[in-house]
């Protein structure tokens, strides 16, 4: 993403800068930790064998690459539940345990938390100036806490539409540019199609709902004068909350748990139209459909709604290498990140599995990326620049608190009652700014007044 605008680089730049500044302070013992000190696993020359675990597709495929050109440095791969499914639970007790593995994937709005608690190295020693610069500016920035590094970006998540073109033919409607657009797309599909709906709400995953504020410019987390602040009721979120409250109210929308085998035959069958996702989103739409004939090739995917029509975006999850506080095997642990991170090897191993479309962080491997990928389930389509364009529309300035797991937990037990139709977004949106300042303190973090 060399063509990102300065303006929005030095936006970005100073936006981390300032929240470095606390950081340090309001992440408790964690900053005060140095990776240099348990770094130098494999100096003596001897393989090093290194337990790791993570959930992201074609995970498996880049450990056997990784163990075929490293005979230094072996890798025991573990395949965990992914993170909101009782993976970070796992992990967390496998920190509280001392028995956690070397490295762990965690996604951007968990890191935070894994800092704060102590349970991640602090690896800046072991990543250079050329490494950081291989990645997307807004993804280092998300790693980068009290101008330190944590982890290694794996990807970044832009939001992108997926949709059934053929189901969108039929109902008269083309991809909606805006978001008053994909509302009278919706009236038209359900008009024309009744048993249809356009897209979903996920009670259970607070992360759209998240992305569609950050897309819209809200802050939901700050630091001033060493203290955190939490908004997540703030203008540009009450106008994305008062927006799909709407939709739920006016059955414009179904309201299904994320990927369960519920939403994967609505949207077999028909009965779901579009998925608002993200850029890994493509693999997940591709293996969980791809076996189904009728609808190969006719799924395409389309740039993100806004709200004025330009091109604006927030990230959905993306995920991060990150090694643990207690391994001795830090340089070989960053070793292995920074190949499965930026190297052709490690991406197509990745891509090649046919079941990740996932956007490389480290931006010169999209071509790798995009020549991985198989796109017949899209009808040949180029999703990869799609995807491009929306990286480079990533709104900067976005922070991720640092007690996610309080915030979204909150944010799921609320979005429930959305479902069940005795809660609104907005209440859970409140609940969930409670939730969060209550934690601030119970954890000693200093909040801003």
């Amino acid at each position: 993403m060399r063509s990102l605008a300065s303006t929005s680089r030095r936006a970005l730049r100073a936006t981390a800068a300032t929240t470095a500044a606390a950081l340090c302070v309001t992440l408790l013992a964690a900053c005060g930790s140095d990776g240099g000190a348990t770094a130098a696993g494999g100096d003596d020359g001897k393989p090093v064998t290194l337990t790791f675990w993570g959930w992201a597709k074609g995970t498996k495929e880049v450990v056997a690459a990784f163990n075929a050109s490293h005979p230094n440095i072996q890798i025991t791969f573990e395949e965990i539940p992914a993170g909101n499914a009782g993976g970070y639970a796992k992990l967390s007790n496998a920190v509280k345990a001392g028995n956690a593995p070397d490295v762990f994937n965690v996604e951007y709005p968990q890191l935070p938390d894994f800092v704060s608690q102590g349970a991640v190295q602090d690896i800046s020693k072991l990543v250079g100036g050329d490494l950081k610069a291989k990645y997307l500016p807004q993804a280092t920035e998300l790693t980068t806490l009290g101008g330190r590094t944590w982890a290694l970006p794996l990807d970044a998540a832009p939001q992108t539409f997926y949709y059934r073109k053929d189901l969108f033919e039929k109902a008269g409607i083309t991809p909606p540019k805006t978001w008053d657009e994909f509302r009278t797309a919706a009236q038209k599909l359900k008009a024309a199609q009744p048993d249809t709906r356009i897209a979903t709400f996920f009670p259970d995953d607070p992360s759209t709902v998240e992305a569609m504020a950050w897309q819209n410019g809200a802050r939901w987390f700050s630091t001033a004068d060493e203290a955190w602040k939490a908004d997540l009721t703030g203008d540009a979120t009450r106008k994305v909350s008062a927006y799909w409250q709407q939709l739920i109210d006016e059955d414009l929308v179904r309201i299904q748990p994320s990927f369960s085998q519920q939403w994967t035959a609505s949207l077999q069958k028909g009965e779901t139209a579009g998925y608002l996702g993200a850029s890994w989103g493509g693999g997940v739409l591709k293996s969980n459909l791809g076996t189904t004939p009728e609808i190969n090739g006719k799924w395409a995917v389309a740039p993100m709604p806004s709200w004025d029509g330009n091109p604006a975006s927030g990230m959905l999850g993306g995920t991060t290498f990150a090694v643990s506080k207690d391994s001795k095997k830090g340089k070989a642990a960053v070793e292995f990140a920074a190949w499965a991170t930026t190297t052709p090897d490690g991406f197509k191993a990745r891509i090649a599995s046919g079941t990740s479309s996932s956007y490389p962080a480290a931006t010169e491997l999209v071509p790798v990326a995009k020549q991985a990928f198989n796109t017949d389930f899209y009808g040949g389509q180029d999703l990869y620049t799609v995807f491009s364009d929306a990286a480079k529309s990533i709104r900067p300035g976005w922070t991720w608190g640092p007690v996610m797991g309080v915030t979204n937990g909150s944010l799921k037990d609320a979005f429930g009652k959305v479902a069940g139709k005795s809660g609104t977004i907005d209440d859970a949106l409140s609940g969930a700014q409670q939730a969060t300042l209550a934690e601030f303190k119970n954890r000693g973090l200093k909040v801003a007044q």
